[in-house]
């Protein structure tokens, strides 16, 4: 099989973006785009035109329908992206679970909730996440490819976290014909667990940087220790320990993202280590991002496969494109 990206579809609108995104990401790639159906799938929403029952004619037929429908919405943006739709006689997660294991990565979709809930990770996607070897990227209904802008056409937010006008320009020539120029991509997020930063995690971030042309925010989020406040009371004395530490964390990130600068020349990176939640940091940074990237220890617990509290929250609440890659 050709080099593939992987869409998981079930008919839902969430699962389209996440075809539609899936497209961008294979075109920028030079990749194959595959679209799943999984036999015995059924959306969140179920609609009166929604078959019931396990995966007999009608279910297939309805199938069929639609990954023929993603592939047609999908060819009007990209009429020479190279196609393929299969669909899996099987339950949705070890229907997707195999086919991640043939692709670059598995691209599924999330709906969303509200501003204050954020989105809404069914059973489905948790089930891949927590179990996939690849990586998983979680999409919402609506959610652009990862090279438009927000939806504030006249802005957009940099690496930094600056305003800067015009996301669009016009440029007139000769004679009545004038062409549009595009905006620059929106920059990719990584969070980094220095204690554990994953090659596999960082690389990820670095090429999908890399391919976008963007620009690259790494956050890094850590705690002072408690007898920063509380166990020593000359003040000096915490500053200059508070000022060690975070030296220290910006020493271990820049060290730990030296390799990568070096393999990645044309990566315009921003770090940061910054004091608090990890997950807080990281969703405040994926507003206006076009894809954070995080990462999951390929380890399981007594009652199975393990997602970490931050990937948890920045699943649940990132405004942005999620990609979790799994590593050791």
């Amino acid at each position: 099989m050709f080099p593939t990206i992987t869409a998981g579809l079930d008919g839902s609108p969430e699962s389209m973006a996440a075809a539609d995104w899936a497209a961008g990401e294979a075109r920028r790639r030079g990749l194959t785009l595959r679209l799943v159906h999984a036999g015995e799938w059924q959306p969140d929403t179920v609609t009166p035109h929604t078959p019931l029952g396990g995966p007999g004619p009608p279910q297939r037929h309805w199938g069929d329908r639609v990954l023929r429908d993603a592939e047609a919405q999908v060819r009007l943006r990209h009429p020479d992206l190279r196609i393929v739709g299969e669909q899996i006689a099987n339950e949705p997660v070890a229907a997707l679970l195999g086919a991640a294991n043939d692709s670059e990565m598995l691209v599924i979709g999330s709906r969303g909730l509200s501003a204050v809930a954020g989105f809404l990770v069914g059973s489905v996607a948790l089930g891949v996440v927590g179990r996939a070897t690849r990586p998983v990227v979680l999409v919402r209904a609506g959610e652009p490819d990862g090279t438009a802008q927000p939806a504030d056409p006249s802005t957009t937010t940099t690496a930094t976290g600056t305003a800067t006008a015009t996301a669009t320009a016009t440029a007139t020539g000769t004679g009545t014909g004038t062409a549009t120029i595009p905006a620059p991509p929106r920059h990719v997020v990584l969070g980094l667990d220095l204690n554990s930063p994953g090659d596999a995690v960082i690389g990820f971030a670095f090429e999908a940087a890399a391919v976008r042309q963007s620009a690259l925010r790494v956050v890094h989020g850590w705690y002072l220790p408690a007898y920063y406040s509380f166990g020593t009371a000359d003040l000096a004395v915490n500053q200059d320990v508070g000022g060690e530490l975070a030296e220290q964390k910006r020493t271990a990130l820049a060290d730990a993202l030296r390799p990568w600068r070096e393999k990645f020349p044309g990566v315009r990176v921003t770090a940061q280590a910054v004091i608090g939640r990890a997950s807080h940091h990281l969703v405040d940074s994926a507003r206006g991002a076009g894809l954070v990237v995080i990462g999951r220890r390929t380890r399981t617990s007594a009652i199975g496969a393990h997602i970490g509290s931050v990937t948890h929250a920045v699943m649940h609440h990132a405004a942005a494109p999620v990609a979790v890659v799994p590593h050791d």
